[in-house]
């Protein structure tokens, strides 16, 4: 994976407001200009190695799904629960009112 790539995933995944989340996607959208790359994202943010510092739980699947943490499905439900976020089954419930979209900074 291209390093700067990671960089730039990594650098927006720190504006992602506590109590907010949003998508690999929207992720790609933004560095890219499409969401193509939002398996790439994804790679990003499994490699990352600040956990929490760059607070990668606050990114999931464009239907509003958790997806993946490389500290436990468990841990990023128990990290998102404590910002506010609520979550029955693997879904983020008001997906659409916790999305955070970049156009917004």
């Amino acid at each position: 994976m291209d390093k700067n790539f990671h960089e730039a995933v990594l650098k927006l995944v720190k504006q992602i407001p506590e109590g907010k989340v949003t998508t690999y996607g929207e992720i790609a959208r933004e560095i890219t200009g499409s969401v193509h790359a939002a398996r790439a994202v994804g790679q990003a943010v499994a490699t990352n190695p600040y956990p929490i510092v760059v607070p990668c739980h606050r990114v999931v699947r464009s239907d509003g799904d958790i997806g993946g943490y490389s500290l436990g499905v468990d841990k990023k439900i128990r990290l998102l629960s404590a910002e506010g976020a609520e979550i029955k089954g693997r879904k983020v419930l008001n997906f659409e009112q916790r999305l955070f979209l970049f156009d917004c900074i």
